[in-house]
């Protein structure tokens, strides 16, 4: 497919990562579009519709053109309208493929919307693609190119390694140090010699300081987030036997089950939303994980929602 592709990407990191793994996976050249935000953006879509309302000077330079994409990828509720001004811009030419709901207004002028099972559409737009779990960058091949690089950083870690993926609280659900303890009880549990620590933006400082004072520094590699080396995130989906995340990141957990290890995801009910609950039960379902707590087993592996995807944005041309 060649084609002519552009994908919105504004500050909201994960949905940009996402809209880049199926992008990545068209195999055609495309660009990525800066959009940032003003305070408009806090308008609602119906007042928004097609325009440009919301968006920077510089942002609405960025997407001004006279030749416009043949296809528009966009995420969530803040930037639809742009697509939705490209389409309008391109008389119909430019097609619109939106991930996550964008709302109700103009939601039948994206070409494909693709939701997730766990947002439990009950519409019967024809537009509409649910698809389990979330798009990400992860293929077999980069994780092969990871494991290269990272390898001699790790190879003083004995097997089988542990990686230990952790995230933070969710919203209005805190992570807590008897959470921590849970956790840290969970990878005793699977007997690994060595872990691989990494942490995000969102993991709690009084988290992170128990779980470096509960773990063996000698058979430990620990990584805070912010740390001045690099982060060695694809390092510890692709250098381990086993993984142990925190369910708090649907994106994290779509990223380990890409992996052929065995994946376990922690999510202490009190911690998790409803939608999370409902997100990790299809991962279990389709046995590409496990509860965490459960014995050492093979899941599935090579989870990429992207390639359903791709099938149906292939249709669209």
């Amino acid at each position: 497919m060649t084609k002519k592709i552009w994908i919105l990407a504004d500050d909201r990191t994960g949905n940009v990562n996402q809209l880049l793994g199926i992008a990545e996976r068209l195999n055609c050249p495309f660009e990525k579009k800066e959009i940032r935000y003003n305070s408009w953006i806090k308008l609602p879509n119906f007042l928004r519709r097609k325009t440009l309302i919301g968006l920077t000077e510089e942002s609405k330079r960025n997407v001004q053109t006279n030749t416009y994409p043949d296809l528009v990828l966009s995420a969530g509720r803040r930037s639809y309208p742009v697509a939705l001004w490209l389409k309008k811009m391109s008389k119909g030419k430019t097609k619109i493929v939106q991930l996550m709901n964008p709302g109700k207004t103009y939601f039948n002028e994206a070409d494909l919307v693709i939701l997730p099972e766990h947002d439990l559409y009950k519409g019967h737009s024809k537009n509409v693609l649910i698809s389990t779990g979330t798009p990400h960058r992860i293929t077999p091949e980069r994780l092969e190119q990871e494991k290269k690089k990272w390898e001699p950083v790790f190879k003083q870690y004995q097997t089988p390694r542990l990686s230990l993926i952790v995230g933070g609280a969710t919203k209005n659900n805190p992570f807590t140090i008897d959470m921590a303890k849970e956790l840290l009880s969970n990878v005793k549990k699977l007997k690994p010699k060595s872990v691989l620590v990494t942490t995000s933006r969102r993991t709690p400082a009084e988290i992170v300081s128990y779980l470096k004072d509960n773990l063996d520094a000698q058979t430990t590699f620990f990584y805070q987030f912010g740390d001045k080396s690099e982060n060695p995130y694809f390092g510890l989906l692709s250098s381990t036997d086993i993984i142990l995340v925190t369910g708090d990141s649907m994106s994290m957990c779509s990223e380990c089950c890409a992996t052929n290890v065995p994946v376990f995801i922690f999510a202490p009910d009190s911690m998790m939303s409803e939608k999370h609950k409902r997100f990790h039960q299809s991962l279990f379902n389709s046995g590409y994980a496990l509860p965490a707590g459960s014995s050492l087993k093979k899941t599935k592996g090579n989870f990429n929602p992207s390639t359903n995807i791709i099938h149906h944005i292939q249709k669209l041309f």
